[in-house]
């Protein structure tokens, strides 16, 4: 009698229908405000550390636009086995595309092998609030028209979560922080085709494999329209992107050194002591 073999580990993201909806997006024309307002980020990052980077690397979902942002640096796609060479890049970027990756710590970890010592890793991904409207909208919807809930906005973690995810891959002085961006459409439908011009349409493994009832989706627009207007227009909807940067380094012996514990040369009390105003 044969051994029964353990369960497979269960997928969040269906690969071969995120790579469809990728080359999708093309057609109808890329969206890619996210992915500017990423890469003028990036820039900025990079001339607040005033050094040079020679052999950049950026892993990515969107080739063609990073391949333009960044002119010279080599573009991986972000597959679950990155396609890098140990200490090969001084500088490596994640664009926008650690939220759909199985493995979030091992992309990073195979990021933090690819940098030289003192090499600089950073990412940008979509945060827990992303869409938040949109996937309150899509819930109420689904549980009052057909008294079920299916899988239909990717969960994406928050910026603690993200920013534990460094020092877990080994890189140093790590950093986490955030920039929300406010986005208004006409309606539900507006935003669901900008969705599919990004190319961030439905790809979770457990998603239906039928289209969602007319009743559903109506109802659901309804209901974006009613609970999360635009402030500045209450004809349109709000929908919010929070993107999380994150940074870290390679590490090496010429980085700052947290220090010693113990090694201080005067205790805390008496150092706050020595502060304190005279009376």
């Amino acid at each position: 009698m044969m051994a029964d073999h353990p369960n497979p580990v269960p997928h969040l993201t269906d690969r071969p229908a995120l790579l469809r909806n990728r080359i999708r997006s093309a057609h109808p024309g890329f969206a890619d405000f996210l992915h500017r307002l990423v890469a003028d980020e990036v820039q900025d990052r990079l001339a607040e550390v005033n050094r040079g980077f020679t052999d950049p690397v950026v892993i990515t979902g969107a080739p063609d636009f990073w391949a333009q942002a960044m002119p010279g640096a080599r573009i991986v796609s972000d597959t679950p086995e990155l396609a890098l060479e140990p200490g090969a890049h001084d500088l490596v970027i994640h664009a926008m595309a650690l939220h759909w990756a199985e493995d979030p710590v091992g992309q990073i970890v195979q990021a933090a092998r690819a940098l030289r010592p003192d090499g600089l890793f950073i990412a940008a991904s979509p945060g827990g609030r992303t869409l938040h409207e949109l996937r309150d909208s899509l819930t109420r919807a689904e549980v009052e028209v057909t008294g079920g809930l299916s899988p239909r906005v990717l969960p994406m973690a928050e910026i603690r979560d993200l920013g534990g995810l460094l020092g877990r891959a080994g890189l140093a002085l790590p950093v986490a922080d955030q920039l929300t961006q406010a986005v208004s459409y006409r309606d539900m439908f507006h935003l669901a085709h900008d969705l599919r011009a990004m190319g961030e349409g439905n790809a979770l493994e457990g998603r239906l494999r039928h289209p969602t009832r007319r009743d559903v989706l109506l109802r659901a627009a309804q209901l974006y329209a009613e609970n999360h207007p635009d402030p500045q227009n209450g004809d349109r909807i709000k929908a919010t992107f929070e993107l999380v940067f994150l940074t870290g380094w390679a590490p090496d012996a010429s980085q700052q050194q947290p220090l010693r514990p113990g090694s201080a040369k005067m205790p805390l009390a008496e150092a706050l002591a020595s502060m304190r105003k005279p009376q």
